[in-house]
Formats: C-alpha cells, structure tokens, sequence
C-alpha cells in the first residue's frame, strides 16, 4: 500500500515535468520530494515547472543535480568565489555529493542569497551544485562546527533514513476517529517535561526533560509510549527540564524524527554534554551516554518558525515563537482533516523582552489548549519590564560607585543572554565577565539572529549594532582567571552559572565575594526550596559551604537583592491574556508545569473567566480530546 502510494505520487511528479528534465530519481527527504537531474541546463535554468508542481500538489518540491552533472569540487569553488562579493565573508565550503549539496558557511548569508536569490540561482547555473547557505556564528561555537560537521558525516545514513520518514508520513491513513492525550512528566509538577499524542494511526511524543536535582525521568514505561513505536518526536525547547531526556529515547532505539528549531538543537546537544560532565564529575549515574546524543542529532530534522509539515499520515506541525528562550517553540498539531487542533506551549513569555517579541498567536485554530503555569495563582504578577531592567541598571550602578563587584547567578541559556542585552543597551562602562556556558550560549545565539524579536534583529543584522559582541563582554575560561578577576580592584559584573548557586563558578563566586560589603549578589531568577540560592535571597547571614570536603559556615556580608520582573515565563495576567488572544475560544484547556496548587487553581482561572472547560491532569491520565 505504502508503495503504490508512493508511486503515485512520484508519477504525478514525473507528469508534471518537461520531456527534457532527464529525471534519474525521486525520493522524500521527510516530508518534502527531492528530484535530482542529470540535465545541466534543466537545473540551472528557469524552475517554473517545479514551482507549478508545488502549487499542484501542495507539497515542498526541491531540484538537485544529480551526482552525475556535478562539477568537481575546485571548479564549484571557484564559481561561486566569481559569484560571490567577497564581504559576504564566506568561511567554509562543505560539499555534500549524496546530497548534491553545497553547504555555503557565511558572515553575511544575505549577500550570498543576493536579491530575490539572484545569488543562488547564479550559483545553481554555474558551480551546478545546489547552494544551501548556513551564517557562521559572530563569536566562534565549537558546538556549532562539531554539529554541522556531524550532520555532514552522515550524509549517507540520512539520505535513506530521510526517504524512509517520507514514506511513512505519505502511507495514507483510512479516518481519524479519536485522540488521546497521556501525561508522562510535568503534570502538577515541574520538570520532566512528556506529553503523548495518539491517535489510531500515530504516536508522537511531545519534550521528554529530566526533574533536576533528582532521578526522576518521565513515565516511558506505558505499553503505549513504546520507544521504538513512536512516529516522531517534537522538542519545544532546549531547557534541562524539557529535553534532558532526549537522547535517552535515541539511545534505546528510537528511530522517529526529532523535530526542532535548529537553535534548540545547537543547544540541546551543549546542554545534555554538560549534564554527562556534571554526572561524571558528581560520581553519579547518568541515564544515557554521548551515543544517545549523537544518535538524536542524527534523527533530527530542523523546522524555521511557522513552516507548516507533515509529520505522521494524519497530523501536520507548526512550530510557533514562543518569546522563551532560543528557538523556543509553541508546538500546533493539525490532526486529520480539520478533526482536531491542538497548542502545546511548553514554556511561554507573552511579553517582549530585550530578546523576544511575545508568544505568537498565528495560529488560526486550537481546539486543546496545553498551558504552563509556572505563575499559574493569582498573586503570581511580576513587575513591569521597564522597572525591572531599571532596577538592575541601578543596583549595578551603586555597586560600581563603591568600588564592588556585582555576582550574577544566572541561567546559561535565555536569563545570561536577556542580561547581556540589557547592560550593553545601558553602556555601562565596566567588565562584565561570562563565566561557565554563558560564552558559548551567547555565541551560538549570534549564529541565528532571524530567532531573536524585531527590534534586536533589526540592530544585529541592518544597524550592526550586535550587543553580544560589545567590548565590556569578556570570558573566564580558567581558574587562573578567577584568580585574576577577584583580586583585582576593578569593579566588575559577573554573570556564572548556575542560577540557584547549586553548582558550578557561581558558588566559587559566592565562596570569595560573600564577605565584602562593597559586593552585591542580584537573583534574577527562580530560586528553588532547598538549594543555596534560596538560603541566601531569604536572608540567611552565615550558610553551608563544602570546601576540602567539610563543611564550614561562610558568613554573607556582601549586599543581596532580587529584581524580579525579569523572568522567561508569563505571569499570572500574561498567560491569561495569551489565552483570550487565541482567535477562537479553545474547547478545551489543559494546565500543566507547575505546583500542584497553581495547576488546580489556574485551571479554576480559566474555566471561571473563559467559561470553558479546564483540566489538571495528574500523571499518568489519558485523556480523550475528542
């Protein structure tokens, strides 16, 4: 059946293409139809008849030489060197012959694009390779090279992997009669983020996150969230909390693809490595190894915001702003026919901030709503942003008057990088140092301006105005640094991971600026019940350090202060007004990611204000959407 199907379709294809286009094959590259040629003048020359099939079929149709009309490398590159100005800043050519593809690695992508793709369709004509073009971070990202030189390497395994997705998701399906929703993480809780969609033909897991600070993982021992029986996975964001599992699910033999922005993928792979490091260092059992990453990275197929596409016979993705973090996403899933629509927000900021325009709402319908409530009760409101951003300039203000050094504690990735923006719009004057991850967050963030809000990406692309790479930024990269930073008498900032001074260069920080009253410790984050972060912001004088393996008091002289206001998630009022936005009333919401208290009583909220039905889930429920 699959097969017939298939052929079918790629008959209609053949159809729809001139006598002379010398087809040599056809093949899904997951939901989208590739068509390699062996005519050199058919693939450089006008596309009309592959832009009339799109609008036929309705499908992503690309055009690639086939390895036969390929020219040799040399000559590729230096076509495209006569082709493109050189302030494009091209800085690797990566040529991918199983894919007919040249991987173009450039500072300016849009000079290479040139107006309307006249670049790259010069290009096409002339190298007779087809042009892919990928912006090179700003600051330098090991991350990045190793990522893209991995994807490079397997381009054999996933030339075929990819054909195979296509015809599962083209295999055709007889009705949509129902669908279920299963709560495996994250439900009247926080952390271990997992979410199961069926439906009779499909399975798809939504975020499957570690609860840090514990061993507890999402529920994945259902007979219906068998690993291997997955249909595909979709990661909203790179948070621990949200997608520390994934690679797990690759390790015990997942073969579904993973779906995300290409940003959450930089920073998945760097977050779950520095969650393997930390086990490894702690002496702790971690519940998969590097192959599990590699093997995720391997299965991950990359969408832009907004790009509709198919994922299973039966249900069509859009992955949505979700004004977070990094390529954050609300997820829609477009079930059957217009059967059933359903929003999963995962996390959700419906408020711009120095980094991110708010949550989108462009989505048309939803009749399932999925909604964190990490500020879910009714005393949840947070400041104005502008006060609070103020309130940080001033406090760093006063410290530097007296001579101090302002300790951050920061989140690596979204909270150091809002930071950064905020103090480089304010000009302050003096050394901020990014100590921990935050260096290599901030340098993949340079590498995808176009996820960034409006006004950013307008400073960073056409004003060159780029706050990442402003002088006062410099990195710690030893502990020779740390040295030198601390007993120098220059006032400073420091922003250090981890924000709930749980681990890592903040408690070093903590550890030698705590007893100087000229310091200042700024919380701009969530401080968990338990952990040294909360000890302090409740005001505690002396608290519990381990050093040479005791224990011993370390007295807090230094000043400590939180601006709240400054957080990646929607308070109260925010994730109401996200709801009464949707541009037709939901049918039915469903609260989850939050204390028991505030995943009950937000759904009370809601079913109160929007007079809809309203749900909070415990783990373990299937829930029937429709």
């Amino acid at each position: 059946m699959v097969e017939l199907l298939t052929n079918e379709l790629f008959e209609k294809v053949k159809a729809g293409l001139p006598a002379d286009a010398e087809i040599a094959e056809i093949r899904f590259e997951g939901s989208e139809i590739v068509i390699y040629t062996k005519s050199r003048d058919f693939f450089g020359g006008d596309n009309t008849a592959i832009r009339e099939l799109v609008g036929q079929l309705k499908k992503r149709i690309h055009l690639r030489p086939h390895v036969s009309i390929l020219s040799p490398t040399e000559e590729a590159e230096k076509a495209i060197a006569a082709v493109v100005p050189e302030e494009a800043g091209i800085k690797e050519l990566v040529f991918q012959p199983e894919f007919g593809i040249v991987n173009i690695e450039a500072e300016k992508p849009g000079l290479v694009i040139g107006k309307g793709g006249e670049t790259l369709r010069e290009i096409r004509a002339t190298a007779f390779w087809a042009p892919v073009v990928k912006r090179a971070p700003v600051i330098p990202s090991d991350v990045i090279k190793t990522l893209r030189e991995l994807i490079y390497k397997e381009a054999s395994f996933r030339k075929d992997w990819l054909d195979k997705v296509g015809r599962r998701i083209h295999s055709g399906w007889k009705a949509t009669e129902w669908v279920t929703l299963t709560a495996l993480g994250a439900f009247r809780e926080v952390g271990r983020s997992c979410v199961l969609i069926r439906t009779p033909e499909s399975r798809i897991l939504m975020d499957c996150g570690v609860k840090p600070g514990t061993n507890e993982y999402p529920m994945l021992n259902l007979p219906e969230a068998e690993i291997t029986k997955l249909d595909a996975v979709i990661l909203s964001h790179a948070h621990m909390d949200h997608a520390g599992m994934i690679p797990f699910l690759y390790e015990m033999g997942c073969e579904a693809p993973l779906y995300c922005t290409t940003p959450t993928r930089d920073l998945m792979v760097m977050m779950t490595l520095d969650f393997l490091d930390i086990a490894q260092r702690e002496g702790r059992p971690a519940p998969y190894t590097s192959k599990g990453i590699k093997e995720a990275v391997k299965h991950c197929i990359t969408l832009d915001m907004e790009q509709v596409t198919d994922i299973a016979p039966d249900i069509r993705l859009t992955l949505l702003n979700d004004g977070h973090i990094l390529g954050g996403a609300l997820i829609h899933l477009h079930i059957g026919e217009g059967f059933h629509n359903l929003l999963y927000t995962g996390d959700l900021k419906f408020d711009r901030t120095a980094l991110f325009d708010p949550a989108s709402t462009n989505f048309s319908r939803a009749e399932t709503i999925i909604t964190e409530s990490t500020y879910g009760l009714h005393e949840d409101i947070q400041p104005r942003r502008f006060e609070a951003e103020g309130d940080l300039i001033d406090i760093v203000a006063k410290t530097v008057k007296r001579g101090g050094k302002v300790l951050l504690p920061s989140f690596a990735v979204e909270r150091s990088q809002d930071i950064q923006v905020i103090l480089a719009n304010a000009g302050i004057d003096v050394p901020v140092y990014l100590d921990g991850m935050v260096w290599d967050v901030s340098a993949i963030t340079t590498a995808y301006p176009e996820f960034l809000g409006r006004d950013l990406q307008r400073a960073v692309l056409q004003q060159n105005k780029n706050p990442f790479t402003s002088p006062v930024f410099k990195r710690i990269g030893s502990q020779e640094e740390r040295k030198k930073v601390f007993e120098s008498d220059e006032p400073c900032v420091i922003i250090a991971t981890s924000g709930m001074l749980i681990g890592g260069p903040s408690v070093w920080w903590l550890r030698h600026l705590a007893e100087d009253k000229r310091n200042t410790l700024v919380f701009v984050g969530y401080q968990a019940e338990g952990t040294l972060g909360r000890k302090v912001a409740k005001g505690w004088k002396e608290v519990p350090i381990e050093e040479g393996g005791r224990t011993k008091g370390l007295p807090i002289n230094m000043e400590v202060t939180t601006v709240e206001g400054l957080s990646g998630h929607s308070d109260y009022k925010q994730l109401l007004n996200f709801i009464s936005k949707s541009r037709t009333r939901p049918e039915l919401i469903i609260v989850n990611h939050g204390d028991p208290v505030k995943c009950v009583e937000f759904a009370r909220a809601v079913h109160r204000i929007f007079k809809v039905e309203a749900i909070a889930p415990k783990l373990l429920e299937t829930i029937r959407l429709r």
